[in-house]
């Protein structure tokens, strides 16, 4: 072996030595990062200093590390009324990568089992809609931005996502609905469209940037498959009211005179009363408005009308307050927001024709 070969070996092994003895790099370096190495070998000839000899670049680009998160904003279900719309749950959708990733999102309605927050999923909501937070972390359908997907969103930062549905009328205290929010990474790198979905590369290319999905498991979908999902609850607190209506003959004409207990004939008066009672654990019930036929064969006694009264073992007492009308055909009235576990009445009276 000639001089110049041995030395040109010995240059090849220091450089070989000096790649190696590299440190790991960091996880948050930025995909496509060039990392360079160039190796300089200074000697002696006969005592004398030469020119140092340089090997080549070796090089390579950093590749892309794909990792996300999403999270529940809250940790408590979203409490919901029948039939109520555009009601929220929130989450929030972190990029580990190290690179900026377009996040595909879809919303799924669990299928029964147990639910975010304990209990049973049982029912759900209607047509979800995804919107993208302006920021300020308050849903407000007005300047949040209706999307099906996150934008380049850059790495080590995260958005708010509110998932907004309505509530089907029918749900009683106590039903819950459970849906699940996914993110789905795809390539970033074009505004304003979404790239396509990513995946591990198959190779290591020197001079490209390769995929390595590297996520965990969220709520539903699997390690190592460029997604995650997270689940959150819509839980019912309803009203559930129950109306009972009952009457009583106050006086007749004749045992006014004579004595004894009133019977209903004609010139009797009788006595309605319409208790509404709202069960126990549920909601409060608001805007509530009484409307009751008037009988055939009696006439309305003007200024009968008592609203918000109370009951005592089952019988209305008349300590309500005076209102409500009559039309010619219908007593109405509205009665106060009555709280879970109350009754109120709205009592009223008529004399047989």
């Amino acid at each position: 072996m000639t001089r110049t070969s041995r030395l040109l070996g010995a240059v090849s092994t220091i450089a070989l030595v000096a790649l190696s003895a590299n440190p790991a790099l960091a996880e948050g370096t930025d995909a496509g990062t060039a990392i360079q190495n160039t190796v300089s070998v200074t000697f002696d000839v006969g005592g004398v200093t030469q020119d140092p000899v340089d090997s080549n670049t070796d090089e390579f680009l950093v590749d892309r590390r794909v990792n996300l998160t999403v999270e529940e904003v809250g940790g408590a279900a979203t409490i919901v009324s029948p039939g109520s719309t555009q009601q929220v749950t929130t989450f929030t959708v972190t990029n580990l990568s190290n690179d900026t990733v377009d996040y595909a999102l879809t919303v799924d309605q669990q299928a029964g089992g147990t639910s975010a927050f304990g209990g049973t999923d049982t029912f759900d909501t209607g047509t979800t809609t995804i919107y993208l937070d302006d920021g300020d972390g308050v849903f407000d359908p007005s300047t949040d931005t209706l999307v099906t997907y996150i934008d380049e969103l850059a790495a080590d930062t995260s958005a708010t996502v509110f998932v907004v549905t309505d509530i089907p009328l029918g749900q009683v205290t106590g039903d819950i609905a459970t849906v699940v929010l996914t993110a789905d990474a795809h390539e970033g790198g074009a505004t304003g469209s979404l790239g396509a979905e990513l995946t591990t590369s198959a190779t290591n290319t020197v001079d490209a940037v390769d995929t390595v999905l590297a996520d965990g498991s969220g709520a539903t979908d699997a390690d190592y498959d460029g997604a995650f999902s997270a689940r959150d609850d819509y839980q019912v607190l309803a009203a559930a009211l129950s109306v009972l209506k009952t009457s009583r003959i106050v006086s007749d004409p004749i045992t006014d005179v004579t004595g004894g207990t009133p019977k209903a004939i004609p010139g009797a008066v009788i006595e309605y009363c319409i208790a509404v009672s709202n069960a126990s654990g549920g909601a409060p019930a608001t805007n509530i408005v009484v409307t009751d036929p008037l009988p055939a064969n009696t006439t309305f006694e003007a200024g009968s009308i008592l609203l918000d009264g109370t009951v005592s073992s089952g019988t209305c007492n008349l300590d309500g307050s005076a209102g409500g009308s009559y039309d010619g055909t219908n007593v109405t009235g509205a009665l106060s927001d009555i709280a879970a576990g109350d009754t109120a009445t709205l009592v009223f009276r008529a004399v047989i024709d």
